[in-house]
């Protein structure tokens, strides 16, 4: 998942009694899975056919540069469409217009865990849950938060392996999944 901290519990343009303190996310994470949701941004065409896939650039803890997807924990009594929302919203900038589907019905369930070979998906810090989706987005994109950037590329230059080994955590395999959910892998 993604390395963003943690917000401000006491900043009033957060979601009210959703955050928990470091140290409480800490302990719930030795002991639960957390809910996440991810987001693969597309731009579409007038048709609704996927033209550009987009990803985001960051610097993982090591340094080294990395491809991840929207990413974020769904708040206590948050709606999974109002955490897509959300998370788009910090990710991309607010003007990124996304198109939030209609149905919670995911194009995957992603279950990262943090030892090895028990998943296609890890993550060092947890055992956590994800649904994903492909989302459409018309507006104008700010990456925000930790990423550097967001890449936009032609699905068939997005599906070469180059590119999905770029992908922190296995997110290669579900960027391959988004695609073939929509259609552009056979």
């Amino acid at each position: 998942m993604s390395s963003v901290r943690t917000p401000d519990p006491n900043n009033p343009s957060e979601p009210a009694g959703g955050w928990l303190t470091e140290g409480e996310l800490a302990e719930t994470r030795a002991r639960v899975p957390i809910l996440y949701v991810e987001a693969v941004p597309v731009r579409v065409d007038a048709d609704g056919a996927v033209r550009e896939v987009g990803t985001l650039l960051r610097a993982s803890m090591s340094g080294e540069m990395t491809r991840t997807l929207v990413s974020g924990r769904v708040l206590h009594g948050e709606t999974v469409r109002d955490a897509l929302r959300r998370h788009l919203e910090k990710d991309l900038g607010p003007t990124a217009l996304p198109q939030v589907p209609v149905s919670v019905v995911p194009f995957a369930v992603a279950e990262y865990f943090p030892w090895p070979g028990e998943s296609t998906f890890s993550d060092e810090r947890q055992h956590a849950v994800a649904l994903a989706y492909v989302v459409p987005v018309s507006g104008d994109c700010t990456p925000r938060q930790d990423a550097l950037a967001l890449d936009w590329m032609p699905p068939r230059d997005i599906a070469k392996e180059e590119v999905l080994s770029e992908m922190e955590g296995g997110r290669g395999a579900l960027l391959r999944q988004a695609l073939a959910s929509v259609g552009l892998l056979g």
